[in-house]
């Protein structure tokens, strides 16, 4: 079914949403900044189209020059020629499957073959082998060898930096209250990252923006998602956003979460004894380039790199326009085709936006290595993703429920967190199980239904949360996860994801209603930004 929607159905499929806020406060150079800040997201952008098919560019090109205008538009939604929500598949005649490892490695490389190059290497040279940092390619005795990001992309990373060079420029003659990073300084050290591939030095000062800021940017290499051959290799993103310092300054008692991770369902051997209160900065989205493909990011913890996280933690950027829009243009209509309806008026937009906030805080809960010492990440290698954002978000769950006991969050019931988390099920699993957030939310839902915590009624096909057995099924299954992560047993996780990452026939049966009603999977941006920069 999915290879034959029309251009303009899959189109439909996502809502247009206008991407701004009052830009009033700004002043003269930070709007001259924000020109120069868009001409480099359009390097960026065309970097992680690189990055994510050795195809993408020149496909890119010929599109944009035949002008259909719903392809070009798919296209630049979907950052190359597959739709993610419908398991990849391509909506462009000739294109091959999407490849595993996106463009990091050598097309016709099999892991087996990287794994038994790495054997061969010095400490060194693995590391770099398996860098964030790096691209792996052939040389020309056709032999495997590392390339850091700096030489393989310095056609568009440098004039990039310059692009960010010049922002800083405008940026220093702002004054910003308080202590921490000035954004200009940010900007410049990430600038000088692009040419050195040094980005540990900029990391930290991102993680150390002050408050006075009024311009939140995220730009670098961050996720892996687009290599799910190894999650080892980091796309490039970028976002501008306006800080929010009311909504901040709210949410900032959600940061430390070591009573959380004191309370975490898991033998003590398991627990995360560097835990690091994260920051939170609360935004609007005003522009977002390179990996950022729909579904739309609404909330990101960072950085990724353990070497950033153990020096300076981590930082949370919860993005509040975006939220919004998808809790008003997507959740709601889903949950009126899923839910039991006398549990729709447990259903928030506050229990909506709070988890996902606590999503993102929870993924410095837990193990982050294993028992004998290595990264989860290393261990479980292509199911790391999916298993990590199942871990942050049922772990948000049973931290809610802590957190209404204990009166942190006094604006959202423990029965909306738990049905609007239901209803939300529905609405990540309609972007596909072969995607980490899709698959995660399939195995919390079989899991939350098999430990009867969740229920679908069998004459109405419709979804309720059962209040009693609910609280202990969370539970169950927040001690589950982090511990096959803290085990890091690759075929226990096998088996694990095989069990509950399935669609069974109720769930297909909702997302076929919810399809049928016409209601969006996503939101898709418009930036005003963009056109007047």
């Amino acid at each position: 079914m999915a290879a034959v929607r029309s251009l303009s159905s899959r189109l439909s499929r996502f809502a247009l949403f206008e991407c701004t806020t009052d830009l009033s406060h700004l002043s003269t150079h930070e709007h001259a900044a924000l020109k120069h800040l868009v001409k480099a997201g359009t390097y960026l952008d065309q970097l992680y189209m690189r990055q994510a098919w050795s195809g993408n560019e020149a496909l890119r090109t010929k599109l944009h020059a035949e002008g259909n205008q719903e392809l070009c538009t798919l296209f630049e939604m979907y950052k190359g020629p597959w739709a993610r929500e419908d398991d990849n598949v391509p909506f462009i005649e000739g294109v091959p499957e999407r490849p595993e490892g996106g463009n990091f490695y050598p097309q016709d490389m099999k892991k087996s073959e990287f794994e038994a190059w790495v054997d061969t290497l010095s400490e060194t040279e693995a590391d770099q082998a398996k860098s964030y940092y790096t691209v792996v390619q052939k040389n020309a005795e056709n032999e495997f060898e590392s390339v850091p990001y700096s030489e393989a992309y310095a056609d568009l990373l440098k004039p990039a930096a310059q692009c960010l060079r010049e922002a800083a420029q405008e940026l220093q003659h702002v004054q910003v209250k308080g202590e921490g990073v000035h954004i200009h300084q940010f900007l410049s050290s990430r600038a000088d990252a692009f040419e050195s591939n040094d980005y540990l030095p900029s990391e930290l000062n991102w993680l150390r923006l002050g408050k006075g800021n009024k311009l939140e940017v995220t730009v670098g290499p961050y996720e892996q998602y687009t290599d799910a051959l190894f999650t080892l290799k980091s796309a490039f993103e970028f976002y501008i956003h306006v800080r929010d310092d009311h909504s901040s300054g709210l949410l900032e008692k959600f940061s430390d979460l070591q009573y959380v991770e004191d309370a975490l369902p898991i033998p003590e051997k398991y627990r995360n004894k560097d835990l690091v209160a994260a920051p939170i900065v609360v935004v609007n989205q005003l522009f977002a380039a390179g990996d950022v493909a729909v579904p739309m990011t609404a909330a990101y913890n960072l950085p990724n790199d353990e070497r950033a996280i153990k020096k300076g933690g981590s930082k949370l950027v919860l993005i509040k326009n975006v939220q919004e829009g998808k809790f008003d243009k997507v959740l709601t209509p889903i949950a009126s085709q899923v839910l039991a309806k006398d549990q729709l008026v447990h259903l928030t937009k506050d229990a909506f936006t709070t988890h996902v906030l606590l999503h993102e805080v929870c993924h410095s809960n837990g193990p982050h290595h294993t028992l004998d010492g290595h990264t989860v990440r290393s261990k479980l290698q292509e199911y790391h993703s999916a298993l990590e954002e199942a871990k942050a978000d049922i772990a948000a769950l049973f931290a809610a429920d802590l957190m209404v006991d204990r009166g942190t969050i006094d604006n959202v019931s423990q029965k909306e967190f738990w049905v609007t988390f239901l209803a939300s099920a529905f609405r990540s699993i309609r972007f596909g199980i072969q995607e980490a957030h899709g698959l995660g939310q399939a195995i919390q839902l079989n899991y939350l239904v098999e430990k009867g915590g969740f229920a679908c009624d069998g004459e109405t096909k419709l979804y309720r949360v059962d209040f009693e057995k609910i609280r202990e099924a969370v539970s169950d299954l927040t001690r589950d996860i982090l511990i096959l992560q803290g085990d890091g047993d690759k075929q226990a996780v096998d088996a694990f994801v095989k069990k509950y990452g399935v669609l069974h026939q109720d769930t297909k049966d909702a997302l076929q209603r919810i399809d049928h009603a016409g209601i969006p999977v996503d939101i898709r941006p418009i930036y005003p930004l963009q056109t007047t920069a």
